[in-house]
């Protein structure tokens, strides 16, 4: 009989039109595809047995997670191939290159119940966006430790995209967007800044320090919101740096409204929703003064997958929704702000995105000591595909400055005003 990675190539080839884009292992040792790049491995009938029960990306990414597949080799190129190989092509299984598949699985032993999801994947139970349910999405992937995070991230603890400008590390850009966000608001000493979804802290640590603002952030991370004040304590600047466990549809009915110069909000606007970004945006503005500004840096996509993929929604951010610039543009606008500047930050993405899988990969040993293998396998996978997605240009991300005029329409912008 022939090998099963020659009759799999035989299948894709023959049936839809596709050839394969990697070299093929099966877990017969058998071969077939190209001799050079990266190459996939199927170490058990598994990983097609996953694939059968859900085609597509979420099957070859628990075949992956779990390790019933592998990839030997530059895992981003192993993406970029498979990704150009079947872009267009998702109208061509019909029923003969179903019974084919059928009949190659009974062949091979393939056939069998359905194997369980990884652990690692997200299960959220709730009405969709509801504080329940929000609170639950972001325990899933922000909760998993502060420690591991700082395995990854840079001394900075900036889990957002960095502005590569003429630094040559990571925490260089880092600290680059830290400084670019607060030269945009223009923060100086004594202003009021909120950061609407915190994270760890480093721009409220930023603005303190350096600008000497009073900085207060919002998170709904138990695990972040120590680990801010923790930090902030160490270097003394609790007396100017607060951070509160607080749902953003809280704030409109605190006395803090309109009391801020300045509010941000860093890849949080992600987690909202669509039907909660107008309330979002409405929030925002309540908490600014008149003249008061806003930075929000977002990411964005089109209409297709919005929530960023089968993957990315079921292993790393839960519910997650984005959307084209216009429509963030928009919304913004419906709640009263008036844009003043945006900039792209596409590229500078992929060079973050490839900054953190340098240090997953430096730190392997250390993640999966910590983690677990397949938590690590996910963040793998996770980073490669990233990485790729701004490259390809399917997703992208913007800073985007806007302010809330007064009654007059004045703006704090220019001169004389």
């Amino acid at each position: 009989m022939t090998g099963v990675a020659s009759q799999i190539e035989r299948l894709l080839s023959d049936r839809m039109g596709i050839e394969l884009p990697v070299g093929l292992t099966a877990w017969d040792g058998s071969h077939a595809g190209p001799a050079d790049g990266p190459r996939a491995v199927l170490r058990s009938r598994k990983a097609l047995r996953r694939l059968l029960f859900q085609p597509g990306e979420l099957g070859l990414a628990r075949a992956y997670v779990c390790g019933d597949l592998d990839v030997d080799g530059d895992l981003t190129e192993a993406l970029r191939r498979g990704g150009a190989a079947v872009r267009g092509r998702a109208g061509r299984i019909g029923p003969r290159t179903l019974l084919a598949g059928l009949g190659f699985a009974l062949r091979r032993g393939v056939l069998g119940p359905p194997p369980a999801p990884p652990a690692e994947e997200a299960r959220l139970h709730g009405r969709l966006h509801s504080r329940f349910r929000d609170r639950a999405a972001i325990a899933h992937h922000y909760d998993h430790g502060n420690d591991f995070y700082e395995l990854v991230l840079d001394e900075h603890m900036a889990y957002s995209c960095g502005y590569w400008n003429d630094g040559v590390t990571l925490a260089d850009a880092q600290r680059d967007k830290l400084d670019l966000i607060c030269e945009k608001l223009g923060l100086r000493e004594g202003m009021r800044l909120l950061d609407v979804g915190c994270g760890w802290g480093s721009l409220l640590l930023r603005a303190a320090d350096r600008y000497e603002a009073h900085a207060v952030g919002i998170t709904l991370s138990e695990q972040q919101a120590e680990f801010v004040r923790a930090r902030a304590k160490r270097r003394g600047l609790d007396h100017l740096v607060e951070v509160e466990l607080r749902d953003y549809r809280e704030l409109a009915d605190t006395d803090e409204a309109g009391s801020y110069d300045a509010v941000a909000s860093i890849e949080m606007g992600e987690h909202v929703g669509e039907d909660n970004y107008p309330g979002y945006a409405e929030s925002l503005l309540a908490m600014l003064r008149p003249r008061g500004r806003l930075l929000l840096q977002q990411m964005s996509r089109g209409d297709t997958a919005p929530g960023g993929g089968a993957f990315i929604e079921s292993y790393i951010a839960p519910d997650m929704t984005m959307r084209p610039l216009s429509g963030t543009l928009a919304h913004l606008e419906r709640a009263g702000f008036e844009i003043r500047d945006v900039e792209a930050l596409r590229e500078h993405y992929v060079h973050t995105v490839r900054a953190w899988q340098d240090t997953l990969e430096r730190r392997w040993d250390e993640v999966v000591a910590h983690s677990g293998e397949r938590f690590a396998r996910v963040w793998r996978l996770y980073l490669a595909g990233g990485a790729l997605a701004f490259e390809e240009k399917r997703m992208g991300v913007d800073q985007i400055l806007a302010v809330r005029p007064d009654e007059n329409g004045r703006s704090g912008f220019g001169v004389g005003v």
